[in-house]
């Protein structure tokens, strides 16, 4: 297993109901996984939003918790619900519905990383799959409704932002010619999981830092804004997407020259989200 389900960092005061995460930069590979895997170790990273969470890491200087990953998603999604089982993966289960995300081999035990590599040669048991939800899944989940609970206590409201990166082919085949190609793609489950006037205040956000944004295209939010994002009980949720050749050589899965820049044109854009609903308050994270 890996050596942690997460890791939380939180502010020294608490002053901001925004909650991030980063729910798929995780990259503790146990010994006993890249042993069972077909993959080498730099295949598999290849479904990593590898970095994601140095880029966000500002999020608690400016008022509010981060909570990051700390198992890989090719070992268990965290952003999928934890019933998400692939049954040409998992023994013993049974296909119910049509999943689209389950039958491309992405549920919440992935059956394949980038390109559709697949990670296995047979299948893992039922116990095993069980084992990764209750020791990863399970923890991840909890701590973040925790941390939901926390900024609603203090502010009323809660606003996830749940960060990730996506390759740039993915940002090409959406883009218009003649248009500049979006950089970031804002979901929010055409509105299911967040006002209108939030996703124009955290789409200002970035314009503002002079990047081109989208929205829920070509990525709408998955699991997370879909169990989190409750606009009518005051606790809200916008996923992230980043075009990851700003930042990354997604080929060497390593920072580029532009890396530094961009997580220093990020920390302004932190600055605004925090921002929103923000409030001054004499409590200590806890």
């Amino acid at each position: 297993m890996p050596k942690i389900a997460y890791h939380v960092d939180l502010p020294d005061r608490w002053t901001s109901p925004a909650v991030f995460a980063s729910p798929h930069s995780g990259r503790d590979y146990p010994w006993n996984f890249l042993r069972r895997t077909v993959l080498d170790q730099h295949s598999i990273r290849t479904s990593e939003d590898a970095y994601v969470d140095r880029l966000f890491d500002a999020a608690p200087s400016f008022g509010a918790p981060f909570i990051r990953a700390g198992a890989p998603r090719a070992y268990v999604d965290l952003n999928r619900s934890r019933d998400e089982f692939d049954p040409a993966l998992i023994e013993g289960v049974r296909k119910q519905g049509h999943n689209p995300r389950v039958a491309s081999g992405l549920g919440v035990i992935p059956r394949v990383v980038a390109n559709g590599r697949a990670i296995y040669r047979g299948k893992l048991s039922k116990a095993e799959a069980l084992a990764r939800i209750e020791d990863i899944w399970v923890p991840y989940h909890d701590q973040l409704q925790l941390l939901l609970e926390g900024a609603k206590a203090r502010f009323g409201q809660a606003i996830l932002i749940d960060c990730h990166s996506m390759p740039h082919e993915a940002v090409e085949s959406i883009a218009r010619a003649g248009a500049r190609r979006p950089e970031i793609v804002l979901g929010d489950r055409f509105g299911a999981s967040a006002t209108g006037d939030l996703m124009d205040r955290i789409e200002s956000a970035f314009t503002g830092a002079g990047l081109t944004v989208v929205r829920n295209s070509p990525f709408a939010g998955a699991y997370i804004c879909q169990a989190y994002g409750r606009p009518s009980r005051r606790q809200q949720a916008i996923q992230i997407e980043i075009d990851r050749a700003i930042y990354m050589n997604e080929q060497a899965i390593r920072p580029n020259s532009n890396f530094q820049a961009f997580r220093k044109l990020l920390r302004g854009v932190i600055s605004d989200i925090t921002s929103i609903g923000s409030q001054t308050l004499p409590l200590a994270a806890e």
